[in-house]
């Protein structure tokens, strides 16, 4: 099952578990985002309106995407303008899709084990720190002699 959102001003086909980065948005409660529904597919590709659909989702990253250069050029004038932009997003997992009383969800995703922090071995610890190394220095080049003493 998939649906048609809109989010931003532009269209996204959607499915239970994608990620999808849209313009920036207010996030919703608890980090939930509801979008504006099209179409929705049914079963055997059905095809319908989503007056009655709704697509819900979850809020994974808010950033900002790649600088993009704009250069203003007008040849013979000694016009030039440069400009950067970085667009804002929000990433959003698309939790779930409901119409017509069904409820399609996206498989959990499993979670993250902290890994534990390595202790050091008690011989370790008791140890003198590793003398740093010592480099020589380099000699600086000699310096240029001054102009020869003018003649008489």
């Amino acid at each position: 099952m998939y649906a048609v959102i809109r989010a931003g001003g532009k269209q996204y086909r959607v499915a239970p578990g994608d990620v999808i980065r849209v313009e920036r948005t207010g996030t919703g409660t608890d980090g939930q985002v509801e979008f504006p529904v099209l179409a929705v597919s049914g079963e055997e590709g059905q095809i319908a309106g989503g007056s009655d659909a709704r697509v819900v989702g979850q809020v994974v990253e808010e950033g900002r995407s790649a600088k993009i250069l704009v250069f203003h050029y007008k040849r013979k004038k000694q016009y030039k303008k440069l400009r950067g932009h970085r667009q804002g997003f929000t990433a959003v997992r698309i939790a779930e899709i409901a119409f017509g009383g069904q409820s399609f969800k996206a498989p959990d995703l499993p979670r993250k084990e902290v890994k534990p922090k390595k202790v050091k071995a008690a011989a370790e610890e008791h140890e003198e720190p590793k003398a740093k190394k010592v480099t020589a220095k380099k000699k600086a080049a000699p310096k240029k002699s001054a102009k020869k003493a003018k003649k008489k």
